[in-house]
């Protein structure tokens, strides 16, 4: 199983290059923004699975962008700062940090809390392994082998794309998945026509999961951000 893709915010090149050099020397996969922006940029294209935070970013706080990732996902968040005040940690922790490490920090420190939200990611993805032949959602399953999908015991007639983005979603049960994203995974870019496709695609998907009014909602919208499968019982 691959490691964790990780997204490092970090302003401070020395200080970038060494978290870098870490992931590296430990197989972690990882990403680089030096600002607030580019943090949220990377975020909503690549979906990380943990982001580790400067909070003194040179355009925006970094809280701010803990807030932004904070309204659209719930992936992990380690904030690295040289802040050590409690009311620093309070803030951050308060907008949605998972964590907080002090600068200076070390390696085995930094290792150490990666190890500790792995664990977590790992427990969370527990209940629906993307790793598993078959995906069972409800009354929805997905023979990722056969390249099949059935509701209700029958097969649903998928175009290549529905099944894509079915298979997208089922891969990522309970996390919001942006347009961004979305649309990269599935045509490589991310045009306003790849978005405008991707409504429409995702609105004729819904009806085939969802048929009957009273039918459980497998599909969430999230307006204006994306779109997340449900867990249902």
């Amino acid at each position: 199983m691959n490691k964790p893709l990780v997204l490092i915010v970090e302003d401070d090149r020395p200080v970038r290059n060494l978290i870098v050099t870490t992931l590296k020397a430990h197989d972690y996969r990882y990403l680089t923004a030096e600002n607030g922006h580019g943090a949220i940029m990377e975020a909503t294209s690549h979906n990380p699975d943990i982001v580790l935070l400067d909070l003194g970013l040179p355009d925006i706080e970094g809280t701010q962008v803990i807030e932004n990732i904070r309204s659209w996902s719930n992936m992990p968040i380690i904030v690295i700062s040289a802040r050590s005040e409690d009311k620093d940690k309070i803030t951050a922790l308060d907008a949605g940090a998972d964590d907080y490490l002090t600068k200076p920090f070390s390696v085995e420190e930094l290792l150490a809390r990666l190890r500790v939200t792995q664990r977590r990611l790992l427990l969370l993805q527990a209940s629906g392994d993307a790793d598993s032949p078959v995906f069972q959602n409800g009354k929805l399953k997905i023979d990722y082998a056969a390249g099949c999908a059935y509701l209700n015991g029958e097969e649903l007639h998928l175009t290549p794309i529905e099944y894509k983005l079915l298979c997208l979603l089922s891969h990522n049960v309970g996390k919001v998945l942006t347009h961004t994203y979305i649309t990269q995974q599935i045509w490589g870019s991310s045009w306003e026509n790849d978005i405008a496709s991707l409504r429409v695609f995702m609105a004729t998907l819904r009806k085939k999961l969802e048929p009957q009014k009273d039918s459980p909602q497998y599909i969430q919208t999230h307006i204006g951000v994306g779109y997340r499968m449900l867990r249902v019982d």
